[in-house]
């Protein structure tokens, strides 16, 4: 073989490995009951939010960006395991295969994977660590707090059911909790083996209820909110079972908000201050709409609204499922709003690994987007669905639905009420102007792909995914 052969091959066989020591880390941040309108750079007038603004000036913001189901659980299970949640119980993640296992993909390339904060999906087999990731904080199948203080587990004197760990132990009187999450995502960040990439989850119980926000942000926020000028926006408005919460109005919801933007800010500093910002994936979403909606139990303290959408968590309209999404990976991808590609939070993590390792897997829901981030492809005709079989219309106000988007239009089928409605997202983003009389040729293909759809998936295989009764959960 030839000197310059030989040269050229050991060079090559040199700038692999520093390719490969080069893995990007990936920091994945999903703020609870986080509507798409409670962020300043989406219009927000009352929430300031700089931090996460400038994620989004300098990453792609997608602005169909969707959660695959209006709640907490089957979101963030078909978040980690790219399918539609047409179950809408826990589902049994630990009896996803390891080669359908996003995590362990992870894991096998060498990634130091943790997970910090509202978990929710499960428990044993199920948990954070049941499922993969190597190390995990104040996760569990909590979901909620009791308090967003110090002991956090405790409500007018009483220990929730479901205790959030970690947190309680190593907390002390006056701590917040979305300060003390941080706290650990940056002590595993800093911890991190310098050669060794990091795949980190930071899920923050906020801005889920209970609303409490620290003194100073309430006070700020309240000065803030009796010198803006409403106009003749009513406070509520009639909708379904209940109400629909038409201000962002509420000082303590505020205060949360912009806490969470503080904590973001810290840790963006932190990856800067290391020299890894450039080198770090940041994704920015949420599990669902905000808390705009009650229902027939009664009023509760609702904490946003999700105008000019509407409704909120727990409806299938678009206050319930378009969601703050953000991509940014500083100086690789082209800073840009994405108006037309239509993606879901279950995209997300087959995204993550086609970006990071170039791998892409199959038998999933899921699509990765990296195409769309690249501009080699526009997802503008997708077609994707929701079905949301155990409604809360005593407490969100919604009764059971399953929908549809394809391209422009969105079909909507509240199916125990036989009732149909179809809108034009690109004119009627509102959903104000249904148009299933109008147009029945539209209605009647949407409503035939929606019902084979469901033909397809509501099966008992899909539906009941849990456990076999013969298996003994670990203690």
């Amino acid at each position: 073989m030839k000197l310059k052969n030989i040269l050229f091959l050991f060079f090559f066989a040199i700038s692999s490995i520093a390719i490969a020591q080069k893995k990007p880390n990936i920091l994945m941040i999903i703020v609870d009951d986080f509507g798409y309108h409670d962020v300043s750079y989406n219009g927000s007038q009352i929430h300031q939010t700089p931090a996460i603004d400038k994620l989004a000036e300098t990453g792609i913001v997608f602005e169909n960006g969707y959660s695959s189901y209006p709640r907490c659980t089957p979101s963030r299970y078909a978040m980690f395991t790219g399918t539609y949640p047409v179950n809408e119980s826990k589902g049994f993640l630990g009896g996803i295969p390891k080669k359908q296992n996003f995590i362990e993909q992870f894991n096998n390339a060498g990634y130091n994977t943790s997970y910090v904060g509202k978990w929710h999906i499960g428990e044993n087999e199920s948990s954070p660590q049941g499922f993969g990731f190597k190390q995990s904080y104040a996760a569990g199948k909590a979901g909620g707090v009791g308090s967003r203080f110090y002991p956090f587990n405790e409500k007018n004197g009483k220990k929730a059911k479901a205790i959030i760990l970690d947190a309680e132990q190593d907390g002390k009187e006056g701590d917040y909790l979305s300060d003390l999450l941080t706290d650990a995502t940056i002590d595993i960040i800093k911890n991190n083996e310098k050669e060794q990439p990091f795949f980190t989850v930071l899920a923050y119980y906020a801005v889920h209820t209970p609303i409490e926000a620290k003194k100073k942000d309430e006070e700020r926020n309240k000065k803030e909110i009796a010198a803006f000028d409403y106009g003749d926006t009513p406070e509520y408005i009639k909708e379904g079972e209940g109400r629909r919460k038409m201000r962002q109005d509420d000082a303590a919801y505020a205060g949360m908000v912009e806490n969470v933007d503080e904590n973001i800010g810290r840790i963006m500093q932190q990856l800067d201050a290391m020299g890894i910002a450039d080198n770090t994936i940041v994704v920015l979403t949420s599990d669902h709409g905000g808390l705009s909606n009650d229902g027939s139990k009664g009023e509760r303290h609702l904490a946003t609204t999700n105008l000019p959408f509407k409704a909120g968590k727990g409806w299938l309209y678009e206050g319930g499922i378009r969601v703050p999404f953000i991509v940014n990976w500083n100086g690789v991808i082209t800073p840009r709003v994405e108006k037309e590609s239509i993606v879901l939070g279950m995209d997300i993590i087959p995204t993550l690994l086609d970006l990071s390792l170039n791998k892409k897997m199959t038998a999933i829901d899921a699509k990765s987007f990296k195409n769309v981030i690249e501009g080699t492809e526009t997802w503008k005709d997708r077609t994707v669905f929701w079905h949301s079989s155990k409604a809360r219309p005593y407490s969100t106000g919604d009764i059971k639905t399953s929908a549809v988007r394809a391209g422009d239009y969105k079909l909507v089928h509240f199916y125990e009420a036989n009732k149909i409605e179809l809108y034009n997202l690109i004119e009627d983003e509102g959903e104000l102007r249904d148009l299933s009389k109008t147009n029945p040729k539209k209605t009647a293909a949407l409503f035939k792909t929606l019902t084979d759809w469901k033909k397809a998936y509501l099966i008992p295989e899909k539906v009941k995914i849990y456990p076999p009764k013969n298996t003994k959960q670990k203690k």
